[in-house]
């Protein structure tokens, strides 16, 4: 897959016990993401925060390991192709927020085998 110089990223920010379908809601979104052929797609899990949801700071700490971490689901490809996921996805979304951003590509290679 070739990607211009210029595209963007979308980040969608939700909860880790957030779900679709019974399973991990950040795991559809990836096979949703691989589903509609966009380049790729990275989980971050956050050691701290709080949204929208609620104003509790959640953190992953020994003496108060929350249940609720933050996770960064992030997706590089063309505007339109992430515009149309947004479409695709935003109903399944009941918390959190998705953010748009240009990026500069410098590359995007897989391994030479």
């Amino acid at each position: 897959m070739r990607l211009p110089e210029e595209a963007s990223l979308m980040r969608i920010f939700i909860g880790e016990s957030d779900k679709y379908a019974g399973k991990p809601l950040y795991e559809w979104l990836v096979l949703q993401a691989r589903e509609q052929g966009l380049a790729g797609a990275t989980v971050l899990r956050g050691i701290v925060g709080f949204g929208a949801n609620t104003r509790v700071i959640q953190t992953f700490k020994i003496e108060r390991l929350s249940e609720d971490l933050p996770i960064v689901v992030e997706i590089v490809d063309v505007k339109e192709k992430l515009e149309a996921f947004l479409e695709l996805i935003d109903p399944h979304i009941k918390a959190g927020m998705v953010t748009l951003e240009k990026v500069e590509i410098k590359f995007y290679r897989a391994a030479q085998n």
